[in-house]
């Protein structure tokens, strides 16, 4: 579990506080039973150990330095030898007959410390160990000593569980504020940029189109930077990508739009899992590269979001592909529909469907479930 001072720190307070109220309830209980001790003094002494102890561990705890093996293992055998040096303490007669042990409550405090360090793993490991050698301890073992065990497993579950839980909504929000402070600075850029750079880039694009030469490159340059800006500042940053979830195509296929290539995506997200958006984008890719190769001029990449599919197209307006063409430049190895855009497409378990005619350019459909299906 990741290391927290923020959410977590409430609760490292409280087992401070828990540690100093219980050993108050162990001062009552000695000063209330020291006459029954086999040795009273050393029970005082122990007590005043307790208290040192109680000191150390809240002032090492305090800091998300001090929440570390030394001190957590060194807390569980300090607690641990004051259970096992109870039977000399207060003697095995004394126990028989109902005295309550040393540490009563207080032998908890490992337990949630090592609960709120590393979940409820570590709480329930903590709890075995102190439970069993209070046990170990008592001849007999009676009724109520079974329950003090069970409630200290009990307490090792729940405040691990809880830890953990406090830490993962620590994480969220840590995200959520990272999400909200790049949104702003998004559309504080995007006000800028929008206000300045796209429209000097707008003003070249319309104005050098009609050139020739140089000026003309120049329009078309800034034409694709106008794209690429406007792809940018167009939807508010998604935030930093997760394992295993989902991505909106729309972000990876904007990343095409050129003055060449004008992509249509509907404005609502279009949620892919990651790898299938990549491979998918990838064959969009592809197949734009066939558009840059053999068509030239000008495409178009239209995304259609469905129920259970997501297509997305691809148009151009070239020369088109005559009839055997594809099997003719498989046969000569050039292998860009058939593996680039064809496999990757089939491994996701979609379709590819191609319109083509000589003249009338070439649509190619690139078709992909939702979740794939074998």
């Amino acid at each position: 579990m990741p290391s927290s001072s923020g959410l977590e720190g409430p609760l490292w307070r409280s087992i401070a506080v828990f540690r100093f109220a219980s050993l108050a309830y162990v001062g009552v209980l000695v000063l209330r039973d020291g006459g029954e001790y086999a040795h009273p003094v050393a029970a005082g002494a122990v007590w005043l150990g307790m208290l040192a102890w109680s000191g150390v561990t809240a002032a090492g705890y305090r800091r998300p330095a001090g929440r570390r093996w030394p001190l957590l293992l060194a807390d569980l055998a300090v607690v641990l030898g004051i259970i096992l040096a109870t039977p000399w303490v207060v003697g095995r007669p004394a126990l028989a007959a109902g005295v309550p042990v040393l540490t009563s409550a207080w032998l908890a405090g490992p337990v949630l410390a090592w609960a709120v360090s590393g979940g409820r793993r570590r709480g329930t490991v903590a709890a075995l160990v102190l439970g069993g050698a209070d046990l170990a301890t008592r001849d007999p073992v009676n009724p109520s000593a079974f329950t003090g065990a069970i409630l200290l497993l009990l307490a090792g579950l729940v405040v691990g569980h809880v830890a953990r839980l406090a830490a993962e909504a620590e994480a969220r929000l840590q995200r959520a504020v990272e999400l909200e402070a790049a949104t702003r600075e998004r559309e504080r850029l995007a006000r800028d940029i929008h206000d300045s750079v796209l429209q000097v880039l707008a003003l070249v694009r319309r104005r050098g189109a009609d050139l020739d030469g140089e000026a003309a490159e120049l329009a078309r340059l800034a034409g694709e930077q106008e794209a690429a800006l406007r792809s940018l500042i167009g939807r508010a940053d998604a935030g930093p990508e997760r394992a295993g979830a989902d991505r909106d195509l729309r972000d990876l296929l904007d990343r095409y739009a050129s003055a060449e290539v004008q992509v249509a995506a509907p404005a609502t997200p279009v949620p892919l899992p990651a790898r299938a958006a990549g491979e998918l984008a990838a064959a969009v890719g592809a197949a734009l590269d066939n558009v840059t190769r053999h068509a030239g001029g000008r495409a178009w990449v239209l995304i259609e979001d469905e129920e259970e599919t997501v297509t997305v197209s691809v148009r151009d307006e070239g020369p088109g592909i005559p009839d055997g063409r594809l099997a003719e430049a498989a046969a000569q190895g050039r292998l860009g529909m058939s593996q680039s855009i064809r496999g990757r497409v089939a491994d996701l378990g979609g379709e590819v469907r191609i319109v083509s005619g000589p003249g009338t350019g070439t649509e190619i459909e690139l078709t992909v479930p939702r979740s794939r299906r074998r």
